[in-house]
């Protein structure tokens, strides 16, 4: 065939779209350099989200697209790049910290805290350097879900903490400062004190995504998030049922109204296979996430059934993406972290600090 040209490449390229940033490869400029050497071709891509268990995907997707224009001597190279995106303004960043996903619930019981676990633990399996901060200081339950509920943090010569290692992810909580036993009887200043100086004050290193695991509820903890935190983006965890769901919308209209984007809304405990006989029923309801992602206009990022393992995993402090990575809920949770991390891309437009307020 005539010799090939960059164009030639790139405008058959163009056909080959990212399922996550749902953009085709091309436009998205996610495509570093394209080498050609006679009829050789070298193409590298960097992706601007974790994605591992994508990769050979998209290098095929990219493989079989040339293939059909008769480019057959083709070589695929894809790297990651996270950088990071804009938050509120008038908020001071964290030097070591490149974005902050928020993980919320409008009320307790929805596992909340399991999803951000597991949500933290697959964007490090798909390639992304990730903490923790676990923010509910009422109860905290990162430390055991991350099997270092004995761990106490040491502290340097200038005062800060330095992170508990879980899993190979950094970690702080309240839970690694009090007995486990001890009740936190604090008013909120207190509250929201403690948690920015957990986030402050901590010698965190080189971080990719730091996920908090928020308290339930749109209180004290929730407004110091909007105000003095430097939030990238929030997702919502619910169940299908209706009244975890209307405690959800709160949730989500609270990140509207403060400007912090919303990633996305994982439903939890959307069905229960009987571990005996298999029969699958739906306990809490059906599709209640689904449609309250519809109406909201965000992205519907995937649904856990009701299973044990899930619940004993993180009681052994396993999560279930550390346990059994390779497992049918680990390749859910990976799914939700690709789509939220690929989300986060699209991010472009700075956010203020909290909204204008007025009473009628």
């Amino acid at each position: 065939m005539a010799d090939l040209t960059n164009k030639q490449i790139k405008d058959t390229l163009s056909k080959v779209v990212d399922v996550y940033t749902e953009q085709d490869i091309v436009s998205s400029n996610v495509i570093n350099d394209v080498n050609i050497d006679g009829d050789k071709v070298q193409i590298d891509i960097e992706l601007n989200y974790p994605a591992n268990s994508y990769h050979a995907t998209l290098s095929s997707a990219i493989t079989d697209a040339l293939a059909e224009a008769n480019i057959n001597n083709v070589s695929v190279d894809i790297k990651t790049k996270i950088v990071k995106y804009t938050t509120q303004k008038g908020v001071d960043v964290l030097p070591e910290v490149k974005n902050i996903i928020a993980v919320a619930s409008g009320k307790g019981g929805v596992g909340k805290s399991t999803t951000a676990v597991n949500l933290a633990l697959a964007l490090q399996t798909e390639g992304a350097k990730v903490a923790i901060l676990d923010a509910d200081i009422y109860g905290p339950s990162q430390p055991r879900m991350l099997g270092v509920s004995k761990a106490k943090p040491e502290s340097t010569a200038e005062g800060k903490l330095l992170p508990i290692l879980g899993h190979g992810m950094q970690s702080m909580s309240i839970g690694y400062l009090v007995d486990e036993d001890n009740p936190m009887i604090w008013r909120g200043p207190m509250v929201t004190q403690a948690l920015e100086q957990m986030l402050r004050d901590t010698l965190w290193r080189g971080i990719d995504y730091m996920v908090i695991d928020l308290p339930p509820g749109t209180g004290d903890t929730q407004l110091t998030l909007s105000q003095k935190i430097p939030v990238s983006g929030s997702v919502i965890v619910t169940t299908p049922q209706d009244i975890a769901l209307i405690d959800a919308k709160k949730g989500l209209k609270m990140f509207e109204k403060v400007n912090i984007p919303i990633l996305g809304i994982v439903e939890n405990m959307s069905l229960h296979i009987c571990s005996k006989c298999g029969h699958e029923e739906a306990t809490f309801g059906t599709g209640g996430g689904e449609t309250m992602a519809a109406d909201a206009g965000v992205e519907f990022l995937g649904a856990l059934p009701l299973e044990m393992d899930i619940r004993t995993d993180v009681d052994e402090g396993t999560p279930t993406v550390a346990k059994n990575p390779e497992g049918r809920v680990a390749e859910i949770y990976k799914e939700i972290a690709k789509k939220v991390s690929a989300k986060l891309t699209q991010q472009s437009r700075a956010t203020s600090a909290f909204p204008s307020i007025t009473i009628e």
